[in-house]
């Protein structure tokens, strides 16, 4: 039976050293209230410390509330996530090498706490060959102090594997809306439904405890069945919230009803985006959409084309998804990403990997934040800059079409108008380098089945041949000057090179994106 604690109790319930667990992204799963009493404790009585904390996606608004709350030095001693860019405190101990660290595959991390969970040794998969978390390439190490080796390269049948090591949870933190009084927990005004069952079996079956942070109290046996997502045979403690700030539904709203379900937001309700070069860069990515298509869309440049998709009344032609387990509606964009207006499904995130993994996308358009000669991209790692891959290693590796969506330079300043794009100041850092900084997609561990493009407002860039090769270029362009000369390697450039679709640079578009629907139906 779970036992009713404040928050500060449940800060004194964490041993110094121990493995803790964390489940969800942004604030949606985050215990802020526990997370403030174990920092306060740590303050003023030097424990617990020494953590060594396991996270998947980022946790936190991107301001001051989430993970970025225990970044007080000596607090934590190990960090392994998926994505950590918005744990700037910690990120900084980090990068002073006060922390030992490893990114993971956000798929990785996700099934790691099932493999666990089932008491097996770990998880085997192909997802990371040839990126930085292959052993060959750092395993995954992202401070000097690291030592630990988390993944080792396997052979079965002929062919090469990650195996992923599995380990105990000493403490499990979750947090639901609801929680009756036998810890049945419910989580209904959660906009999608993170890996908080997983964790808990994790903890429990490996003799840690699982500690849940809920909005409210409810009495026992009034929570509908179905509604519970972590039985209270696995919770240990239960903390009711006194604060409100602590139980916001994502990083910038505290509670919208159509993540959740609750109601059926009207999508011209949604503002249009300005006519800019990231609203180009989306359409002529959704140029590559076709009804049916089952279609993942990451942070960024990449959200803005669920919003072209819902402007241009298409919402329901296209399915739309988010590895967290949003299926169909409209993807947010930041502070609110990973959740979706008006889903059709909410699925577990990690039963979005199995079909992730499995190769069940058939498109998929994700962060460009810099790419080389042979297609690798970057995406989590930037100098003193520290992201995490999230799920992009999962995504790439089977997705059939995978699109590098962002802008041709970074601080460029570019106009957009009457069908010309015109580079009024050119960019401050170049993305296409000679060699990206840290490989989070191998350009040459693609599938050759597989198309993938690079899609910027100056032009497109698709992978043949292990080979960047410039396809199109967009009116008002010149080559010479505002692509070539611009990058740090020399592209092969297509006998075939045309312009990008003049359409997309005007203020209106439907017509031109209605007719390519009409005809591919």
């Amino acid at each position: 039976m779970a036992k009713f604690i404040t928050a500060r109790e449940a800060a004194k319930l964490i041993p110094d050293g121990a493995t803790v667990g964390l489940c969800g992204d942004g604030l949606n799963g985050w215990p802020e209230e526990i997370a403030l009493e174990i920092a306060a404790n740590f303050q003023e009585q030097g424990h617990p410390r020494a953590l060594n904390l396991k996270q998947g996606s980022a946790l936190g608004d991107w301001k001051e509330r989430g993970v970025t709350r225990l970044g007080l030095p000596g607090l934590v001693s190990k960090w392994t996530a998926a994505h950590v860019g918005n744990a700037f405190a910690l990120n900084e101990l980090a990068l002073a090498n006060k922390i030992a660290c490893h990114w993971l595959p956000l798929g990785v991390a996700l099934g790691l706490w099932r493999e666990i969970a089932a008491g097996r040794e770990g998880l085997m998969t192909k997802v990371g060959l040839g990126t930085f978390v292959d052993p060959r390439l750092g395993g995954g190490k992202m401070t000097d102090i690291t030592k630990e080796e988390i993944v080792e390269l396997r052979e079965m049948n002929g062919e090469e594997f990650l195996f992923f090591k599995g380990f105990p949870v000493d403490v499990a933190l979750i947090r639901g809306t609801s929680a009756d009084a036998n810890g049945n927990i419910s989580m209904e005004k959660d906009g999608f439904v993170n890996e908080g069952l997983e964790l808990a079996m994790a903890a429990h079956n490996t003799g840690g405890i699982v500690v849940v942070q809920v909005e409210r109290l409810a009495a026992a046996g009034t929570l509908y069945a179905k509604s519970v997502r972590i039985p209270g045979i696995l919770v240990d403690y239960v903390v009711e919230a006194t604060k409100p700030e602590a139980c916001w539904q994502t990083g910038g709203k505290f509670y919208e009803p159509s993540f959740s379900g609750e109601i059926i937001r009207p999508l011209e309700t949604l503002p249009p985006l300005a006519l800019d070069e990231r609203k180009c860069i989306a359409r002529r990515c959704a140029l590559e959409l076709r009804p049916g298509n089952i279609v993942n869309l990451g942070v960024g440049v990449p959200t803005d084309v669920a919003s072209v998709i819902a402007e241009e009344g298409l919402a329901d032609q296209i399915v739309l998804t988010s590895e967290t387990g949003t299926v169909g509606g409209v993807p947010a964009p930041l502070p609110n990403f990973g959740n979706a207006y008006n889903p059709w499904a909410l699925i577990e995130n990690i039963s979005m990997f199995d079909f992730i993994d499995g190769g069940g996308l058939d498109v998929t358009c994700l962060g460009l934040a810099q790419a080389d000669a042979e297609g690798n991209i970057n995406v989590s790692k930037f100098g003193k800059r520290l992201f995490g891959p999230g799920g992009f290693i999962n995504i790439t590796k089977k997705t059939k079409r995978i699109i590098f969506a962002g802008t041709f330079m970074n601080k460029a300043e570019v106009a957009v108008r009457d069908g010309r794009v015109t580079v009024l100041k050119e960019g401050t850092q170049k993305k296409f380098v000679g060699h990206v900084e840290q490989i989070t997609f191998a350009g040459q561990y693609a599938d050759p089945g597989q198309t993938v493009l690079y899609v910027t407002e100056r032009c497109v860039f698709r992978l043949i041949g292990g080979k960047m090769t410039l396809v199109e270029i967009a009116p008002g362009i010149d080559l010479q000057r505002d692509i070539l000369s611009q990058m740090d390697f020399l592209p092969a450039v297509s006998k075939e090179l045309k312009l990008m679709e003049e359409g997309i640079f005007h203020e209106e578009w439907h017509e031109q994106w209605r007719g390519s629907c009409e005809e591919i139906a």
